[in-house]
């Protein structure tokens, strides 16, 4: 596998990661109601990392886009 099949590859699996979040984020948000204090302070369960490792999975990919394209990111 080359270099950039390797990153495509990386990508995929993070967006794949990230939509299984998401539809558990719904699911648990259908199920038990979020508040905005339960979203930004939870320190357990689904909610107690979920913004962190979204937001590091989300920049992820947006890191490996550019590099799988040659491009760089603007800070």
């Amino acid at each position: 596998m080359s270099e950039k099949a390797a990153l495509i590859e990386e990508k995929k699996q993070l967006i794949d990661q990230m939509l299984d979040l998401q539809r558990q984020f719904i699911d648990y948000e259908h199920a038990n109601g979020i508040t905005g204090k339960d979203y930004w302070a939870s320190s357990e369960g689904l909610l107690s990392d979920y913004r962190q490792k979204y937001m590091d999975m989300a920049n992820r990919v947006v890191d490996l886009a550019h590099e799988i394209v040659g491009s760089k990111r603007v800070d």
